[in-house]
């Protein structure tokens, strides 16, 4: 047992990926292909890929939304661990980054499942209410700007039935929510997100220090 957090370096991660990720072909070539792309630090771990397929499948999830796609590793990930039937609701504003992902989303036979919104995304979110939407998804991954988190967060718990969950990217902002001298908009964003999720009472809340950070929180 221990009080406080393991530090990871560069050689405990490796061995936490040895002996835990179980990892596929398609994969690890959307995450060579991302890498060294300019905005390539953007993909999540594949660690937090697969965490989060161990959460759609705690959930028995079936319907879901992804605020943020990028080159879409996370929606794969998403999209292998639900059921046949699953859907993905994915939320983008880039036809460039959102070209990649649907390569990949076809490769690995999965692209029936996601239906991809091409505009900002708080519009994306705002039609998903007026068409009746709300209260019925079971699972929500918000990686978008960060300006925005507020707002996405909002919206995705209106969309969320009771007992659903969100999961919130980057939320420990590499460091920078604890630097005093970081005050530009996303910190800003991302440290207010942060402590309205410890204390809003529609929630049961965990942060898990995986990836850049994942704030999870279950509608009540």
């Amino acid at each position: 047992m221990s009080s406080t957090l393991t530090p990871v370096n560069e050689a405990l991660e490796a061995y936490l990926r040895q002996v835990s990720l179980r990892d596929s072909p398609v994969f690890e070539r959307l995450r060579l292909e991302t890498k060294p792309m300019e905005w390539g630090r953007m993909q999540i771990s594949p660690e937090q890929g697969q965490f989060m397929q161990l959460l759609v499948k705690m959930l028995g999830a079936k319907k879901t939304l992804e605020v943020g796609v990028f080159t879409g590793y996370s929606s794969l990930s998403v999209a292998t661990a639900l059921p046949p039937d699953g859907r993905i609701v994915a939320c983008d504003v880039s036809e460039e980054w959102t070209s990649i992902a649907r390569r990949y989303w076809a490769e690995a036979g999965v692209a029936h499942k996601i239906e991809l919104r091409l505009r900002p995304a708080k519009e994306s979110l705002l039609a998903l209410i007026a068409e009746g939407h709300s209260g019925t998804f079971d699972f929500a991954f918000i990686d978008a700007d960060k300006e925005n988190y507020d707002a996405y967060y909002e919206l995705s718990l209106t969309l969320l039935r009771p007992g659903g969950l969100i999961a919130v990217d980057n939320v420990l902002w590499h460091g920078r929510v604890i630097d005093p001298a970081a005050n530009d908009a996303d910190t800003v964003a991302i440290r207010a997100l942060n402590e309205k999720l410890q204390k809003d009472q529609r929630v049961d809340v965990s942060l898990v220090s995986i990836g850049d950070g994942l704030y999870l929180a279950r509608k009540r």
